[in-house]
């Protein structure tokens, strides 16, 4: 029977043991290699640096366990674990070779099909955002304080979140339009990676709307970390994400609410945005 407290403390130290292997590479742009997947997305000595320490941290600690990272080969037997980690090394390639220092480590525990633990360590700024189904949402800042995180009643106005690299600009702008008739006025802020998640768990903002694809590593961590603070992410359908159910790993549309309540509000905005340009994406 895995002990998700316990658990909870060793995964974050080596998210933490992770972003120090990032971060030295970071302040030496000569050592970041950047390459190109087939996709485009960049990858670099970093993404890589951390994913062979987490895998082989992870190993050690639940040699049970088997681990899948964006790094690592699908394994087309994976349907059939009932447990697993999901690891994206390096949430936010683009970010961290852009030097914005909103990238983080992404670790998610999921057992039959839902994540049940999570963490987000964003090594720039030191914080380790974490939670474990039934223990909470929690924060431990630069300083190693521990702090509870609760999302936030929506506030008037709402404050929206938006990436810098996947903006899906005409969806946006029709979701944008709709929100401005639903709520009046709205504050909209740029964050990256899985900090955007952060954000809202920790009560910074309401809403973030994702059009496009992101795959389960991307979400994984997230999910649990905001379930756990109050908040939701769900599917066009109001459902929460499901994991490793599926031949593919790729996830759909989404939106992330700190509020709950509003809910069913912001699908109707983000469904304004999908429909009216479908054709374009």
């Amino acid at each position: 029977m895995l002990n998700l407290h316990t658990l909870l403390g060793d995964v974050a130290q080596i998210s933490q043991q992770a972003g120090l292997a990032i971060m030295a590479i970071y302040v030496e742009p000569t050592q970041w290699q950047v390459q190109h997947k087939e996709d485009k997305s960049p990858l670099t000595a970093a993404d890589l640096a951390s994913h062979h320490l987490i895998i082989e941290q992870l190993q050690a600690l639940t040699p049970e366990i088997p681990v899948l990272s964006e790094e690592s080969d699908d394994d087309y037997d994976r349907q059939q674990w009932s447990r697993l980690w999901l690891v994206d090394p390096l949430d936010g390639t683009k970010e961290f070779v852009a030097r914005t220092n909103d990238f983080t480590v992404n670790i998610a525990l999921v057992v039959d099909h839902q994540a049940v633990l999570g963490i987000l360590h964003a090594p720039y700024y030191g914080l380790t955002y974490m939670a474990a189904k039934g223990c909470g949402a929690w924060l431990i800042d630069q300083h190693g304080e521990k702090q509870r995180l609760t999302t936030a009643k929506q506030l008037t106005p709402p404050r929206l979140l938006v990436s810098r690299f996947h903006a899906n600009g005409k969806k946006n702008q029709a979701l944008l339009q709709h929100t401005q008739q639903r709520f009046g006025d709205y504050q909209v802020l740029e964050v990256g990676s899985a900090l955007k998640m952060c954000r809202i768990a920790e009560g910074l903002a309401d809403f973030y709307p994702r059009f496009g694809t992101t795959m389960e590593w991307d979400t994984a961590a997230g999910q649990i970390i905001l379930e756990e603070a109050g908040g939701a992410l769900v599917d066009r359908q109001g459902r929460p994400f499901l994991y490793n159910k599926r031949d593919s790993l790729a996830n759909k549309d989404f939106i992330v609410v700190g509020d709950k309540a509003y809910v069913d509000d912001w699908l109707a905005c983000m469904q304004a945005g999908q429909s009216r340009y479908e054709h374009c994406f």
